[in-house]
């Protein structure tokens, strides 16, 4: 008998519930005319893995040490938004955001020899983070990170790589990070009904695969993976084109003004990025992966070309 899995039914449910709130939109539209062009312009290209860089030589080390600092990492990746922005001074420079975290994450689990941070110290942790000002939500993080580290030591054997390793599929490792670790959860209410969404689980689940197909040389399917809603990938979108937003969308976007978590602008915003990947897809046959079109377009924010408008601020732990 095949086995079931939920993580098959979250992830097809985030495509449909998706283009159900894209079909109901009233502040986002899709331009299907600059999609079309966009499909043509990327359907020869090459595409790559954020990660595939190696930043700060992360691909140097261990697999097993990588994909442990990658839960650690990306279980606390989440709204760095603010004024001023939190950033810090390294030898590559001032970094701020996500790669800014990863550096310091990282730095710390190099030099400790450790991904665990289950006893780690709040004053040791806002050591680590420390910046021009305190890491928006660093309460939440401080509490998340040491939470998923106990999780993993008390149910996996203190080893997270290990306990998936025999793991290939994105929805069977999909699911097992979203059933053990609930800080995971994103989903969304719009007119009365459940958007799934799972930016973060999403994402750990590609980096992983990847990671481990570049390390171990192994097959891995990550086809079922949608995209990872966040608020850069929809700023690039609406740069091109792509997302419309409304006069009234528009003005609290660009006057950066804090969209409430949950709020009809929010999971417009989020769930019509997913749906242009998804139509992206299929008018490309299949030929690259979902999750993949996503790392494409999260790098095109370092395309000087693109006018980029703010991107929209919403504060939570899912991105």
């Amino acid at each position: 008998m095949v086995k079931l899995y939920w993580g098959v039914f979250i992830l097809n449910n985030i495509t449909t519930s998706c283009e159900y709130v894209s079909s109901n939109s009233k502040h986002v539209s899709i331009n299907l005319e600059k999609l079309n062009s966009l499909v043509e312009s990327i359907k020869d290209i090459k595409m790559e893995h954020w990660l595939s860089s190696s930043p700060f030589g992360l691909l140097d080390l261990p697999v097993e040490t990588i994909i442990n600092f990658l839960l650690v990492y990306e279980a606390i990746d989440f709204s760095f938004w603010g004024i001023p922005k939190w950033c810090i001074d390294t030898e590559y420079g001032n970094l701020d955001g996500s790669i800014a975290l990863l550096y310091e994450i990282l730095k710390y689990v190099k030099e400790n020899k450790t991904t665990d941070f289950s006893t780690i110290e709040k004053d040791e942790f806002e050591n680590i983070l420390k910046g021009n000002i305190q890491i928006p939500l660093f309460e939440e993080r401080f509490r998340i990170i040491k939470k998923v580290s106990q999780i993993v030591n008390d149910k996996m054997n203190d080893n997270f790589y290990k306990y998936i390793k025999k793991i290939n599929s994105d929805y069977e490792l999909f699911e097992l990070i979203v059933n053990n670790f609930p800080n995971f959860k994103d989903e969304r209410i719009y007119n009365g009904q459940t958007i799934y969404i799972y930016k973060l689980a999403q994402l750990l689940t590609s980096d992983i695969l990847h990671i481990r197909e570049m390390k171990e040389n192994i097959d891995i399917d990550y086809s079922h993976l949608i995209g990872c809603a966040d608020y850069k990938i929809p700023q690039v979108l609406r740069a091109m084109g792509i997302l419309v937003f409304d006069d009234e969308l528009s003005k609290l976007v660009d006057s950066q003004t804090e969209l409430p978590i949950n709020s009809e602008y929010e999971v417009e915003i989020r769930a019509n990025m997913l749906t242009v990947i998804n139509i992206i897809n299929k008018q490309l046959d299949d030929k690259f992966d979902r999750i993949d079109i996503n790392d494409y377009l999260f790098m095109k924010k370092k395309d000087k070309t693109l006018a980029l408008k703010p991107y929209h601020l919403t504060r939570c732990t899912n991105y």
